[in-house]
């Protein structure tokens, strides 16, 4: 039997998607809900489960991001990458572009139409994924572009590109122009600086971080990972899909996700 998990910090909403969904789908086998992104994540791992309703807005991790996780650290054996359907508040006229995609979109409230289509739809896929390759992440990687694209009217402004980086060593601050980083790394609550001559920690989120680089300059190669592209010495595409860097000025070896392997595809 199919196995499905419901992400949404909302239980009465997943209580009651869980039950329109078993009404339409009897055989439908639940995991635990997922109360926020990080916890999501980690039982998606775990429990690898056929289907994945993920609610865009949630507390950790957001959908999307919980989408882009999977794609990064999902396993490189023959288990399906799960089928997606992000549930949200935002505009009915974004599902038109997600009819043709592997990953459906749900609107809150959701109508029992739209939600039987959406039923239909899944057992149609999960019925003919024995076809398809078990690295599905590449259509994934496509539906959250568009995801973001559509949801970018309401997108909170730029924030202002970042100049300095001020790292605070004891008694100490160093200012760090953000032009001589070579990259960021994710270290649990803090961020690790990375410049040719040395290191800092710094107590700030990658997630606060991005909006204020420069994206053609700093691009993110990994879920924990921004590089600035000018630093970049090589890139080795790996079997498994994976891109391993090489940094010019230093010995690191950084690993690009297959969701980023795009960024590196040469002329």
């Amino acid at each position: 039997m199919p196995t499905a998990l419901i992400a949404e910090d909302e239980p009465l909403l997943a209580s009651g998607l869980r039950a329109d969904v078993s009404t339409l789908w009897p055989g439908l086998q639940w995991l635990p809900s997922a109360g926020d992104g990080r916890g999501a994540l980690d039982a998606a791992l775990a429990r690898r489960p056929d289907l994945c309703f993920l609610d865009i807005r949630m507390p950790g991790l957001s959908g999307l991001e919980v989408a882009q996780a999977l794609a990064e650290d999902w396993p490189d054996d023959d288990t399906p990458f799960p089928l997606l359907v992000f549930v949200t508040a935002y505009d009915q006229y974004a599902v038109q572009a997600f009819d043709a995609q592997a990953v459906d979109y749900l609107v809150k409230p959701v109508q029992p139409q739209r939600l039987a289509a959406c039923v239909t739809r899944l057992k149609a896929r999960l019925a003919a994924r024995p076809s398809i390759p078990p690295a599905a992440q590449a259509g994934l990687t496509q539906a959250v572009d568009q995801l973001r694209a559509l949801l970018g009217a309401a997108a909170p402004a730029a924030a202002p590109r970042l100049q300095v980086l001020q790292a605070q060593v004891g008694a100490v601050v160093h200012m760090v122009p953000i032009e001589d980083v070579v990259y960021f790394e994710a270290a649990d609550k803090y961020l690790r600086v990375v410049t040719a001559e040395r290191e800092h920690l710094i107590r700030l989120s990658l997630r606060d971080l991005l909006p204020q680089l420069d994206p053609d300059v700093f691009w993110q190669v990994h879920r924990g990972t921004v590089v600035q592209a000018r630093c970049i010495a090589t890139a080795k595409r790996e079997e498994t899909g994976k891109v391993t860097l090489t940094l010019k000025g230093r010995a690191d070896k950084i690993v690009a996700s297959r969701l980023y392997a795009h960024l590196f595809k040469g002329l």
